[in-house]
């Protein structure tokens, strides 16, 4: 310690330019740190989508969910899996174990998939990988605006399929644009079974004709006059009227075509979900997912900024407008925990000013916050953690700690200064004093950050959740450790005088002031110590007696500026029920509350890649107004309660009343949407209802229980069409 401290005021120049690098270097590091609201908590994990074409759940499960998950067993680091089987889609989520990196993940279920084709059955779907993305990487939404009124929803959703969606997936950190609303269009043939049996002709027989007939090929190239000519054969059908054309059958010469085996039209095809918006029915919406380890207020700017271009080159009366981006609340979360960092230093400035009695070593003790503070941000953007709610709440924590060291050095700097024989250098003096404190400096430091260390060793969703606070208190103690010892000795001896009072006469300041209390206080407790003890027990046992009764949560909520309200409907509606539910039930929102001023709601699902919900869920985004202007209630919870009383009784659907990103963190942590979650096993599905129903009613009467639903899995209606061995005349099959 001595060496370091001797060295320091040996090299003072080379001192202050390090001091004044880590600054500048520590602003910079954080004007390039990923900025995001929230830790990412989600784990390692590649998602596994397969579309079925009309599969049942249980064929689904059977023939392509099982394979899949067969073939990941066994993986290195893997720790388990779930799978969803719903119908047409089977979604299986491979977890692996904490820190493994996503794309060897990635490498080695695309490995395993190549095993997994091969047990699936032929046209039961091809297994692609997810997004690239987490649990919280939905970072914006979209909805396209027609208000010229020109255009279908068919249209709109193929501008956003064909413009938006290649035009935005081409920005920085962008990994994935899904859509969802409007109908794809297709090109269909309504077959006529009467004219199947006329002509004597098959469905896989037409299927055939239409993908031979529906093709561009290369013929190489001829050679005329001395030039080439590249052949090319152009067959891709375009319009309905080259359909029609083609010939599927001939029949004694005569060839039978396309359109006298049925109508050809333009329709949209199937779909298992849609968009609707504020009561007056569907809407298209984009869904920009970033991809992991992005900077979130970044990319959100970014895609902004092509949303702008994008809008200039639309046709004329379609505008792209945004319902909902994580820029607002990232933006506030990080100003708030900014603000109360400026406002901390402000105040322990303030407290070392008229606890120090003087300007110069107050300026050397604050100086210790910023030089901390940089040093903080450069151990982040080497470390790779991003500027959130956990780590610079980290920071705030850490803020009075910071000086702890820098008052220790500087209080015995200034009394040695009094002490001190008048013909002793003033470089001499700071380095007795700095030394002779420079031990107990260093231990009760190293037990601060010691302290934190449990919290280093919390694995799972806890660990991604706190670790970066621990890290940055950590990371912040050391570097004030590292401004005791070497940079305040500095300091101390540029900016420190010896003072004109001298060690013989009274102090006038406010600890002098303070000490004519305190003094007769420890004097009357030290004669009496009983006394002390029992001040002492009381305050245990009243403690003790509260702490039960504080309740907790894993982290606190925030109020991130918009609702997500999430409906669950009987499993077996079809999609133009819900469709209808939800919209009366926009409509009725918007009438009831003033404070809304937008609703956009997601119905089932729409591409693969992100949600994999069933017709009969629907998630609806609610935008409010700035909660001064609120009438249904003054808080956050309070309109919670309003809305949920308003629809307790709704028709048809209940409500889970919450918020985007805390519904998000719901999902990683309990693998429901739920805050708390009870699942039950068995093999009679109506016993497993009925006692689901009995554990909702108990729920009920539990204190603190807000809302609760019973989920069942599988409540589909059937209808089963089992083969006798005859063929079938239409279909050629058995």
């Amino acid at each position: 310690m001595q060496g370091i401290i001797r060295f320091a005021l040996d090299n003072r120049l080379l001192v202050v330019v390090l001091a004044l690098a880590t600054l500048v270097g520590g602003y910079f590091a954080y004007r390039t740190l990923p900025v995001d609201a929230y830790p990412d908590i989600s784990p390692a994990l590649v998602q596994v989508f397969v579309e079925t074409e009309g599969l049942a759940p249980e064929e689904v499960e059977k023939y392509v969910t099982y394979p899949i998950e067969s073939a990941m067993n066994g993986l290195p680091e893997l720790d388990h899996v779930r799978s969803i089987s719903n119908f047409g889609l089977s979604v299986v989520n491979i977890y692996f174990e904490d820190g493994t990196d996503i794309y060897f993940a990635r490498q080695l279920v695309g490995e395993r998939l190549q095993v997994a084709r091969e047990s699936i059955p032929a046209g039961f779907g091809e297994p692609v990988m997810g997004p690239i993305t987490t649990g919280l990487g939905q970072i914006l939404f979209y909805v396209l605006e027609d208000t010229s009124g020109q255009y279908s929803t068919t249209e709109l959703r193929e501008i956003q399929d064909w413009i938006v969606k290649f035009n935005l997936q081409t920005v920085k950190g962008v990994t994935e644009v899904l859509s969802i609303g409007g109908e794809v269009k297709q090109f269909q043939v309504n077959v006529d079974p009467n004219a199947l049996l006329r002509y004597d002709v098959s469905l896989p027989e037409i299927k055939e004709r239409i993908e031979a007939n529906n093709a561009n090929a290369g013929a190489q190239f001829i050679v005329k006059n001395d030039e080439e000519y590249i052949v090319r054969s152009v067959g891709l059908a375009t319009d309905l009227e080259s359909l029609r054309n083609i010939v599927v059958k001939t029949i004694d010469g005569t060839p039978v075509y396309l359109n006298q085996l049925g109508d050809l039209d333009i329709g949209g095809e199937i779909r298992r979900g849609l968009t609707t918006k504020n009561g007056n029915g569907e809407v298209v919406v984009g869904m920009v997912l970033k991809l992991i380890g992005s900077n979130t207020s970044n990319v959100i700017n970014a895609v902004k900024q092509e949303l702008a271009t994008i809008n200039d080159n639309l046709p004329e009366g379609i505008e792209v407008q945004p319902y909902y981006d994580q820029a607002t609340l990232v933006k506030a979360a990080v100003t708030t925990v900014i603000n109360a960092l400026l406002q901390g230093i402000i105040l322990v400035a303030l407290v070392l000013l008229a606890f120090m009695g003087g300007l110069r070593p107050s300026l050397v003790v604050a100086l210790s916050i910023p030089f901390s503070v940089g040093f903080t941000f450069l151990a982040m953007k080497i470390f790779g953690i991003s500027a959130n709610l956990m780590s610079l709440g980290g920071l705030a924590i850490a803020i009075g700690m910071m000086v702890d060291g820098a008052v220790v050095v500087v209080e015995n700097v200034d009394r040695m200064l009094r002490e001190a024989k008048p013909d002793e250098s003033r470089l001499h003096i700071v380095m007795r004093a700095c030394q002779s404190v420079a031990r107990p400096i260093l231990f009760a430091i190293s037990i601060i950050i010691v302290v934190f260390l449990p919290l280093f060793t919390l694995q799972g969703v806890e660990g991604a959740t706190f670790k970066p606070l621990a890290y940055t208190v950590a990371v912040a103690m050391f570097g004030s450790l590292i401004f005791a010892l070497v940079i305040a000795p500095v300091a101390a001896s540029l900016l420190m005088r010896s003072p004109k009072v001298r060690e013989d006469k009274p102090r006038k300041d406010i600890i002098s002031f303070l000490l004519k209390g305190y003094k007769p206080l420890v004097e009357a407790m030290v004669a009496r110590r009983w006394i002390a003890l029992a001040l002492a027990v009381v305050v245990l046992a009243v403690g003790a007696a509260v702490a039960p009764r504080l309740g907790s949560e894993f982290v606190p909520r925030l109020n991130e500026g918009d609702l997500l309200i999430r409906a669950t409907m009987a499993p077996s509606i079809s999609l133009e029920k819900a469709k209808t539910t939800i919209t009366v039930f926009e409509r009725q929102l918007m009438e009831d509350f003033p404070e809304v001023t937008q609703v956009v709601s997601r119905i089932g699902r729409g591409e693969v890649g992100a949600h994999a919900d069933p017709v009969n869920n629907a998630e609806i985004f609610v935008a409010l107004k700035p909660q001064e202007e609120w009438v249904s209630a003054d808080t956050l919870d309070g309109l919670y309660a309003a809305m949920s009383k308003r629809f307790e009784d709704f028709p048809g659907a209940k409500f889970n009343f919450t918020q985007p990103i805390a519904a998000a963190v719901d999902e990683l942590l309990t693998g429901t949407k739920a805050e708390l979650a009870a699942k039950l096993f068995g093999d009679d599905l109506d016993v497993l209802v009925e006692k689901a129903r009995e554990i909702e009613q108990v729920m009920g009467t539990v204190r603190g229980a807000q809302m609760f639903n019973a989920i069942r899995s599988v409540a589909h209606r059937n209808c089963a069409l089992r083969w006798t061995g005859l063929r079938s005349p239409a279909t050629g099959s058995m």
